[in-house]
């Protein structure tokens, strides 16, 4: 299984970024798909979560009405749009597959998000 992640880049604050996950091995369309990110000294933490069919997501509070998680399943695809980004943003961002939003089995090498301010 391999989750491959990519777009991510230095970019000033308000911003925008669209971070891609392609992924291999597995029934894409079976997996709910979730982004993660780790800031620098920090933990990691969800960011956002997808169902199998791109239904029904979930965001962290600090990301509503920013982000915006969505999946091609035709192309084994996730993708996590962010706009008007801020400082606190930073962080390593890493996609993630598994049966549920609350296990997720499989994790990609992640992509670096800078937001200067």
């Amino acid at each position: 299984v391999q989750l491959q992640a990519c777009g991510g880049g230095l970019v000033q604050a308000g911003g925008s970024l669209r971070l891609s996950c392609a992924v291999s091995g597995l029934t894409f369309s079976a997996y709910f798909m979730g982004w993660f990110r780790q800031p620098p000294g920090k933990e990691r933490e969800f960011v956002a979560t997808i169902s199998r069919g791109g239904s029904s997501t979930e965001y962290l509070e600090a990301v509503k009405g920013r982000f915006t998680i969505s999946r091609d399943n035709a192309k084994n695809t996730v993708y996590l749009q962010m706009n008007s980004l801020k400082a606190e943003d930073t962080a390593v961002y890493l996609c993630a597959a598994g049966p549920n939003t609350r296990n997720m089995k499989y994790w990609g090498q992640g992509t670096l998000v800078t937001v200067s301010s």
